[in-house]
């Protein structure tokens, strides 16, 4: 059964400013996506998420539903916006973009300032996507799960350009571009693999530059880690790694509670290089075996508790 917030806080929600995300530290506000409510929602800083006390009370800074954008009418998001599960801020020529996929298939970045989406596509709830990135050009990465591929749009051609480059991925979670070197990085079941983009915006290319076997099954987030420029986050089944693509090694993420390294949905260091860590465990509970009430801080550790959503991934928002 599906939940929704308080006329009170709907209210807050439809009447503040956008901009708002932006004055207030957007490098401690976290971001999380909602299934219950089938948001996106910037929240209060991990210090103001220790007052929340309920529903009526939910510190929210800035939400986007595809339920509430009429541009995206057409992509039918009654079904395609069914279970969204990835959220990520990047900013490009200064401008902030979310970006955003669901299960039943919708892929979106969207501008925070208008709220409008700035390219959408409607994949089909055969693919599952489950990440997606935005690139300098303009074009948008997106991995599938259950479709087994990592795409390169051409969305900087249009709103809702089709046109794609395609390279197969088993079990694909996690798609990240790395400015540093220019690689575009996906992590599959059992594979973390560099790409390189070619051709042109209107027409791009994708090719393997490198792969690198997972240390255990069950790929599912990729993050950068801020605090180490050119390092990357991965979780998987059974534990938290750090990778090093310099030297081609992953090391074992210790967390003060063991049980939390595993099957961690999302994970990343706080802007700032605090050392403080963001992650989201399910809770393996009816009616939702894969999301949680919660999300869960290390170094120092700490819980915040959010009844009534079900959230599969929370981020640092404003992180770049």
């Amino acid at each position: 059964m599906r939940r929704t917030l308080p006329a009170l806080c709907l209210a807050l929600l439809l009447c503040a400013p956008a901009a708002l995300a932006e004055a207030r530290s957007p490098g401690r506000q976290v971001a999380v996506v909602d299934q219950a409510s089938r948001r996106v929602l910037v929240l209060q800083s991990a210090e103001g998420l220790t007052a929340y006390r309920g529903p009526d009370r939910l510190p929210v800074i800035w939400s986007w539903s595809a339920d509430r954008a009429p541009e995206l009418a057409d992509l039918a998001p009654a079904r395609s916006w069914t279970d969204p599960d990835e959220v990520k801020s990047r900013i490009r020529q200064g401008r902030r973009y979310l970006l955003t996929t669901a299960t039943g298939g919708l892929a979106a970045v969207v501008e925070t300032a208008t709220g409008r989406a700035r390219w959408a596509a409607d994949l089909g709830p055969a693919a599952n996507p489950h990440s997606i990135e935005l690139l300098p050009d303009g074009n948008v990465a997106v991995a599938a799960s259950t479709g087994g591929w990592v795409r390169l749009y051409a969305a900087s051609q249009g709103p809702r350009a089709a046109g794609y480059a395609e390279v197969l991925l088993p079990d694909a979670h996690g798609v990240h571009w790395d400015a540093r070197t220019g690689l575009l990085w996906a992590l599959g079941a059992t594979t973390l693999t560099a790409l390189r983009v070619g051709g042109t915006p209107a027409a791009p290319t994708l090719t393997v530059a490198r792969s690198t076997s997972l240390p255990d099954r069950g790929g599912h987030d990729l993050a950068p880690v801020l605090a180490s420029p050119g390092r990357f986050w991965v979780s998987t089944l059974a534990g938290l790694w750090s990778y090093d693509p310099s030297e081609d090694r992953f090391t074992r993420v210790r967390l003060a509670d063991r049980a939390a390294e595993r099957d961690v949905k999302s994970v990343g260091d706080e802007p700032g290089r605090t050392g403080r860590l963001l992650t989201v465990t399910p809770a393996h509970t009816a009616p939702c075996d894969w999301c949680t009430g919660a999300i869960t801080l290390h170094r120092p550790e700490g819980t915040r508790a959010l009844p009534g959503t079900h959230l599969y991934k929370a981020r640092w928002w404003g992180a770049f």
